[in-house]
């Protein structure tokens, strides 16, 4: 049996016996060189897959276990991705003339699944394949002409991508939005009414016949005026109403929303969180990790209502299981939520799990159980209140009944009012106006850039958290404080491409090409016809703007001399990012390493602690060091004293660091 990792190997070894072997591919064996195009423009798109060096000892591995083998099941995950791995594990290795090599999926490991998928063998489906052919040759031909346009243009090392392009356009105009953003003042007026002893709010909703919007009372004189008028006035109650909410549980985990809720509530990156996944998956923890569906197996389902009506007991539990409808319109449904794979494994209990995948399978545990529970009741109480013409409202709230809050709680502002009758009169403790300003869109975070990417029907759940890493690695973009912000660069880049090639960043043509992958992924149309629609265009347009597209430049000058020759200095760029240099290069090859201001600052602030201080553990001097992961306080007496110190907006945190030497490299 052929899986794609050591780790998901020796797990399914576990349940198989000695009668299996099971090797790993260790992912793609073949892939387009990066050397060269690999794809023949001029005979169909035909492309050329090499062996990658460092997978030639696995397919060797591959092919000589299975001379001796009575059959090979290629059992790669049960997406595009992995068959196109199986495809090509079944090609480098010399399989395809073989009728004993059968195709296996399972979207959890364990033994009863993998089991049933051996009774279940398949040949591999070549649509799914071209499917991922496509998207792999179509993405290599944007980013292998566009890519060497960006260097010519603007400087090396820059890249173009279908999907990345169009997060980072999203980026951008989220910042442009926030930088013409125009606040607006507003008040509102609130009363601070008492009875019974009890303290309560009420919110002014109308004036004198007139709704008060949100912006309506635009000034402070305009609510001094409204204060005048409630003067010496009466706070009558005119109308209370009792009733129930209902809030129903949230759906299963898809991939990206298990993304958004880890990055919510653990403050993971969508990067990190794929990572866990994929740990939890391999070792027989979770149902596979890249899905966009939001259903369970009928199986799964009945395993975790039981489990609800065991532990909670039948109020907790729908007469009938609950069933999803996916947002995603190129969602496949063939596939399961994210769920774990045992319901009674608890997150306590998953043994040598590393402290964050703990926290990711407790999340998908919790999201798994309450999507199969009753709805929580809130009882609602609405009140309103004249006085003078002038009405009021306040609301009170109370959790019923939990239901699906039991396992998956929510922020609710839990409000109880005194008990209220039509008639009653309240007495007025405080009348407060207060100002306010309308507020800018907030710069997206990972998770809300990868909702806004899947809302727009770009790009499919295996590509989310690339290219999340994807257009910071490039620098395009910059996270601070959790949100991204487009970096100088990323503007450029964006700027370039939406004016001379719209195609490939617009929104709706790239939602488009996955209807097409889907089109093709079902055997609806052929590969080469998808890709020749979008590249001859391309290819025309390219030729055409490769010569206007003037040369733009991204250096700054400081107002700093080159201590070597005294000409100005200025911050370029390269490949491997910023850095300071002379203005008369090549003549002066003077540079330095460039650290952005807010470093700068904290490094500063850093060495002005730490004048006069020893270290605790060995007395010598102190000093701060930029390191890959920023700046840090550390001994001079490394590598035998290992000592360190966080800077946190120029304060110290100290702890004794083992890694010390992974955090200097």
């Amino acid at each position: 049996m052929i899986v794609e990792s050591p780790a998901k190997a020796k797990t399914i070894e576990g349940y198989l016996g000695s009668d299996f072997a099971v090797l790993a591919s260790y992912g793609h064996v073949r892939d387009l060189p990066k050397s060269k195009l690999g794809v023949d423009v001029e005979n169909d798109f035909e492309p050329t897959y090499i062996v990658a060096t460092k997978s030639k000892k696995n397919v060797t591995a591959i092919k000589n276990s299975a001379k001796t083998a009575d059959l090979v099941y290629l059992a790669t995950d049960l997406d595009r991705e992995g068959e196109a791995i199986a495809w090509h594990v079944m090609q480098a290795a010399g399989l395809g003339q073989s009728k004993n090599v059968r195709r296996i999926t399972f979207s959890e490991i364990s033994k009863t699944a993998i089991l049933e998928a051996i009774k279940n063998p398949r040949d591999i489906d070549m649509n799914l394949v071209d499917a991922q052919q496509a998207r792999r040759v179509l993405d290599r031909l944007v980013g292998y002409n566009l890519s060497p346009l960006l260097w010519r243009k603007i400087y090396k090392g820059l890249s173009a991508g279908r999907v990345q392009s169009v997060a980072v356009r999203l980026v951008v105009e989220r910042e442009r939005e926030i930088e013409n953003f125009k606040a607006q003042e507003y008040w509102t007026v609130t009363a601070l009414l008492e009875k019974q002893k009890k303290e309560f709010e009420a919110r002014l909703i109308e004036a004198e016949g007139k709704k008060i919007e949100k912006l309506a009372i635009q000034n402070e004189k305009q609510a001094g005026e409204i204060l005048k008028k409630l003067e010496n006035g009466k706070y009558v109650v005119t109308a209370v109403e009792d009733k129930e909410e209902r809030r129903n549980p949230l759906p299963p985990f898809t991939t990206s929303t298990m993304q958004q809720e880890a990055a919510n509530n653990l403050g993971f990156s969508a990067k990190q969180t794929m990572r866990l996944a994929q740990g939890l998956y391999e070792s027989g923890l979770i149902t596979y990790m890249r899905t966009d569906s939001v259903n369970f197996s009928q199986n799964a389902t009945g395993a975790i209502r039981e489990y609800v009506k065991k532990t909670c007991g039948e109020s907790y539990l729908p007469s009938e299981a609950r069933r999803y409808q996916t947002k995603s319109k190129h969602a496949q449904e063939a596939h399961e939520a994210v769920r774990p794979v045992d319901i009674a494994k608890l997150a306590g209990n998953l043994g040598g799990a590393e402290s964050q995948q703990i926290k990711l399978y407790d999340l998908v545990w919790r999201r798994t159980i309450c999507s199969q529970m009753k709805e929580a009741i809130l009882a609602i109480t609405d009140v309103k209140i004249e006085n003078k013409g002038f009405i009021f409202t306040s609301r009170g709230q109370m959790v019923k009944f939990d239901g699906f809050l039991k396992f998956y709680p929510q922020k609710i502002t839990q409000t109880q009012l005194p008990k209220l009758s039509k008639g009653d009169e309240a007495n007025l403790v405080d009348l407060k106006r207060e100002q306010h300003f309308t507020e800018p869109p907030a710069r997206y975070s990972e998770a809300t850039l990868i909702r806004a990417l899947e809302e727009n029907g770009i790009g499919r759940p295996s590509t989310y958290a690339p290219t999340m890493s994807t257009i910071q690695d490039r620098g395009y973009v910059i996270k601070e404080k959790g949100r991204l912000r487009p970096e100088k660069v990323g503007v450029v880049v964006n700027d370039l491409l939406v004016e001379n090639f719209p195609d490939v960043v617009d929104f709706s043509f790239t939602a488009h090409v996955e209807d097409d992958l889907d089109e093709i992924a079902e055997g609806k149309q052929r590969w080469q016809k998808v890709i020749n629609d979008f590249y001859v265009p391309f290819e025309k347009l390219l030729k055409e703007r490769s010569e206007k597209i003037e040369k733009t430049t991204m250096d700054e000058t400081l107002e700093e001399t080159c201590p070597d020759c005294g000409k100005s200095l200025i911050i370029k760029h390269s490949r491997r990012g910023k850095f300071i240099g002379c203005s008369s290069f090549p003549d002066c090859r003077y540079t330095r390493s460039f650290i952005e201001p807010a470093v700068q600052a904290k490094i500063d602030a850093a060495e002005e602690i730490i004048k006069e201080k020893k270290c605790p553990n060995c007395k010598k001097s102190l000093k701060v060091i930029n390191g890959k992961f920023g700046p840090f306080i550390g001994c001079t007496g490394y590598p035998e004293c290992k000592y360190m110190e966080k800077i946190n907006n120029g304060s110290r945190e100290s702890h004794s660091n083992q890694n010390r030497e992974s955090s200097r490299e």
